[in-house]
């Protein structure tokens, strides 16, 4: 069930598909709203949340008169209950099409990534766009900073598994639902507060069978309208121009992004402002109710967390490890000496060879293509990699 909260904008005050439609609709708690014949509720947005500066605010409020602003005409709260299925690319039966024509919901998977995940949210913040997040377990543990900062800013984190397995469905069933289960508890512990009960399969590659686990943990599953193809396409003009073809082609629907990709951080300032000037507007996904994580996961992940918060007060750097990998991100405090690191020239090689087998990203469409995350070397690794290499 999805409950729909609308601005003043009069073009969806007589729309037939909202009111054929048989959800019950009404204004958030917190807003300031009236109905109109019992159609819709009229609320006012809260534009920006407790991260955003007053000065974002400020522009934010008068975004909608402004056609370089994406804005957010609508924020429709799900009823996961019932583990409802949204998006069209799947096979299984899901909801209709809850969003009108020139509509977009903006959503981003596999991370945070810091760097990038960053740069995207000022990019949203700039275009007054607000997005969901699915992050992966091992990234949202790992960078936990991050994921708060997301939600801060006012937008929704729900879970993309705890390692993001290739193809989900080819699991057994346990390994599968505790993929789920332990990405339910690593992203809650991350955020430090409850999360949306809103999932994503990795490669779409959802099934009946763990549908009807999500259904049974009142979880909804959120597949895409629109398929970027962020995960090969490195060329941000190339990408720019072949989503907002499809967008067009779709007029609008729920979008996938990655936001461990450089170039969709470079693409997405283009993106949205080809979105804007086209009339396209931004709806937020909310939850009615929140995820409820298995407590003895969440309690698990909560030290690792809760040490990384710290050294993130600190200043301590963590290194990034692809989440694909077995090990994990791995806290980064003082280079050892070089003699402490013993490396040889071929057991570097076959480091990066394993690398290079573990960095395969999804695919969504058609066959899967290679792409690297790249790690950055520590200095002792590289002195310890020259000193094993004949001058």
């Amino acid at each position: 069930m999805i409950r729909h909260h609308v601005d003043a904008m009069s073009k969806f005050r007589n729309d037939d598909r909202l009111r054929r439609s048989p959800t019950a609709l009404r204004p958030r708690p917190n807003c300031a709203a009236r109905w109109l014949g019992g159609i819709l509720a009229v609320c006012t947005l809260a534009t920006m949340s407790v991260g955003t500066s007053v000065e974002a605010i400020a522009a934010c409020a008068d975004s909608r008169s402004d056609r370089r602003k994406l804005s957010v005409s609508r924020v429709l709260e799900v009823d996961t209950y019932t583990g409802p299925v949204l998006g069209k690319l799947t096979k299984l039966p899901h909801e209709p099409q809850f969003l009108l024509p020139g509509e977009v919901v903006l959503t981003f998977d596999d991370g945070p990534m810091p760097w990038i995940t960053r740069s995207i949210l000022a990019t949203l913040e700039t275009y007054c766009a607000r997005a969901t997040f699915f992050s992966v377990g091992k990234m949202a543990v790992a960078y936990p900073s991050v994921v708060r900062e997301v939600l801060e800013r006012g937008h929704t984190v729900g879970s993309h598994t705890w390692s993001h397995p290739l193809n989900l469905k080819r699991l057994s069933a346990d390994a599968a639902r505790s993929e789920m289960e332990r990405g339910f508890a690593a992203v809650t512990a991350a955020a430090g507060r409850p999360i949306a009960p809103f999932f994503r399969f990795p490669g779409l590659s959802d099934t009946p069978t763990l549908v009807a686990h999500l259904a049974a943990r009142h979880v909804a599953s959120i597949t895409v309208d629109v398929v970027s193809n962020d995960s090969f396409i490195h060329d941000p003009a190339r990408l720019t121009r072949e989503t907002l073809a499809k967008v067009e082609a779709a007029r609008g629907g729920i979008i996938l992004f990655h936001d461990i990709k450089t170039a969709t951080a470079k693409a997405l300032p283009d993106i949205l402002r080809a979105l804007a000037e086209r009339g396209y507007k931004v709806v937020h996904l909310v939850p009615k109710a929140t995820l409820a994580p298995r407590p003895d996961l969440v309690a698990q992940f909560e030290p690792q967390v809760t040490r990384l918060v710290r050294e993130k007060v600190a200043g301590t750097k963590v290194a990034l490890v692809p989440f694909f990998g077995t090990t994990g991100p791995q806290r980064v405090v003082a280079a050892p000496a070089p003699q402490e690191v013993v490396m040889t020239a071929q057991e570097a090689a076959h480091e990066d060879t394993k690398l290079d087998e573990r960095n395969a990203v999804e695919a969504v469409e058609g066959p899967a293509k290679p792409s690297r995350v790249w790690v950055q070397p520590s200095a002792a690794w590289l002195a310890s990699l020259r000193k094993s290499l004949p001058d």
